[in-house]
């Protein structure tokens, strides 16, 4: 297991998911928006950490902002009048998967014919010839996560807090993050804390969730 490195954590931002219609997370959400107030203006928020890596940053910010949009917010004109300070997170972290050639179909090399510790190519795939065994394949298996934490300017207290997770062999891109801070803004502005699975289109435009396509959804 290893985080990206920032630089890497960068270049994903800018990766597409032209192959996926949607993503699949797993949410959990808490709200302690006043009744009757309206969404209204936003600023963004940076702690250090973030402000020395403004485009990473701006990145991410940049893929919130359709989720937020979709809530009722507006980017402040003047931020010195926000009515809200908006904070929004990435962790992207990168594992490394083996595959044994387990299972009816093994890996995607052909049908399964391992054991613990090595793969065996099927004739057809192997410069050897049939029957030669080789180490085990990696493949690399991300665990994504965005955070948005949403904090009423005048007194500070914190009134929206939201996770989305996701996992799988994409390392990101705009539009994957997009969907999954929409997600994490699903129940605004009550917030549920009880996780559960949210679908959401990869559309930016889009903000209703949709139903699953076991076969086109990014998990």
């Amino acid at each position: 297991m290893r985080r990206l490195p920032l630089a890497l954590a960068a270049a994903t931002l800018l990766g597409g998911c032209a192959a996926l219609n949607q993503v699949s997370s797993d949410v959990v959400a808490y709200g302690a928006w006043p009744a009757g107030r309206t969404p209204g203006s936003y600023v963004f928020e940076r702690l250090p950490s973030q402000q020395a890596e403004l485009t990473l940053q701006q990145q991410l910010e940049d893929a919130a902002r359709p989720a937020l949009a979709a809530v009722g917010f507006t980017p402040a004109a003047d931020p010195a009048q926000a009515g809200v300070s908006v904070q929004v997170s990435l962790r992207n972290t990168r594992y490394e998967r083996l595959d044994y050639g387990w299972g009816p179909w093994g890996g995607p090399w052909g049908p399964g014919w391992g054991w613990p510790g090595y793969y065996r190519y099927p004739y057809w795939a192997s410069p050897w010839g049939p029957g030669w065994w080789g180490p085990p394949m990696s493949s690399p298996w991300y665990e994504r996560e965005v955070g948005v934490l949403i904090r009423d300017r005048n007194g500070g207290q914190v009134l929206y807090e939201g996770h989305a997770r996701s996992d799988g062999a994409l390392s990101g891109g705009t539009a994957l993050f997009g969907a999954m801070f929409r997600a994490a803004l699903q129940d605004f502005p009550q917030g549920n804390p009880t996780p559960r699975r949210v679908n959401v289109p990869l559309d930016e435009n889009a903000a209703a969730a949709a139903p699953a396509t076991p076969a086109a959804t990014a998990h």
